[in-house]
């Protein structure tokens, strides 16, 4: 009987031990992929806001060039 117990405790432990190294893996992963995916994003959404600022700058130029000619 306690042959058995300490097998089924040995065992019980083994199996922990691998889900929580399964689990640990699997946090790094969704981890790493959202770092990068945030990366990404932010990395858009820079360049984007940079070709707004300088195509709004591009345009101001363009009147401000328009109204000089006109007078």
């Amino acid at each position: 009987m306690t042959k058995s117990l300490s097998l089924t405790l040995i065992l019980a432990t083994l199996i922990t031990l691998s889900a929580c190294a399964e689990l640990k893996e699997t946090g790094r992963i969704i981890g790493d992929t959202t770092k990068e995916v945030t990366t990404e994003i932010g990395h858009a959404t820079r360049d984007t806001t940079k070709a707004i600022g300088h195509a709004s700058r591009d345009a101001v130029k363009s009147v401000n060039d328009d109204l000089s000619k006109k007078d």
